[in-house]
C-alpha cells in the first residue's frame, strides 16, 4: 500500500524526435501553452494608458502606420501597424489603461 502511494510516475517529452522519460514539475505542467506570434493581432507591449487612436474600424492600413499612442513611464510610445490590411476591431478607448498582452487592435 505505501509502495502504490510513493509510486514516481515519469512523463515522456520529445525533444528534437527523441523521447526522454522524465519528472515534471507542477509548474511545467500547468504553464500556458505556446502561441506562435499572430500579425493580425496588436497587442500592448507593456503596461500603460492609451493617449491617442489613430484609426477608425474598416480602415485601411498599410505596415508602418501608426494605430495608437500608448504612453508608458512617462513616454509616449507608438504602436505601428505590422502588416497591411483592414482595422476589423479596435478593443481599446482613450484614456483606457491596458495590461502587457493586451490585444488593442484586430486586424483582417
Amino acid at each position: 500500500m505505501a509502495d502504490e502511494e510513493n509510486k514516481i510516475e515519469f512523463s515522456s517529452i520529445n525533444i528534437d524526435g527523441v523521447n526522454y522519460d522524465t519528472l515534471l514539475t507542477k509548474k511545467y505542467a500547468n504553464r500556458k501553452p505556446y502561441e506562435p506570434n499572430n500579425p493580425k493581432l496588436v497587442r500592448a507591449f507593456l503596461p500603460g494608458t492609451i493617449i491617442k487612436i489613430n484609426v477608425r474600424r474598416g480602415r485601411k492600413v498599410e505596415a508602418g502606420d501608426n494605430l495608437v499612442v500608448l504612453e508608458a513611464m512617462k513616454m509616449q510610445n507608438r504602436i505601428l501597424a505590422p502588416i497591411d490590411g483592414k482595422v476589423k476591431k479596435i478593443n481599446v478607448k482613450k484614456g483606457q489603461m491596458v495590461a502587457k498582452n493586451f490585444v488593442m487592435i484586430e486586424m483582417e
